[in-house]
């Protein structure tokens, strides 16, 4: 019988595959408040999602973050990512939110 997770997607900032049953969501690669509603999207666990807009501002997104290589080289996602690599593909928690500076 095929492993289920041979054909789920996979989280380009993590690099755990997206199952079925995983929170799940498009993060614009540029903000669409920031002129990116029709650009480039990506498939994103929600928990990873959540803590890239914990982490930067939609202009901090849109000057410099706008690759998923920037966002995995920003130090506190890059930690982020580190920790999140022991937990299940389908591990979600809530963000500790407010993190990043107004």
């Amino acid at each position: 019988m095929p492993d289920p997770t041979d054909t789920d997607p996979i989280c380009p900032l993590c690099l755990r595959p997206i199952p079925p049953n995983a929170r799940q969501s498009l993060h614009h690669l540029i903000p669409r408040l920031k002129g990116g509603k029709h650009g480039p999207t990506v498939l994103l666990h929600q928990i990873c999602h959540s803590e890239i807009h914990a982490t930067l501002t939609e202009a901090e997104l849109a000057r410099d973050f706008h690759t998923i290589d920037a966002l995995r080289a920003h130090p506190r996602i890059a930690k982020f990512i580190r920790w999140v690599a022991k937990r299940p593909a389908d591990f979600h928690a809530r963000s500790a939110g407010g993190r990043r500076k107004r």
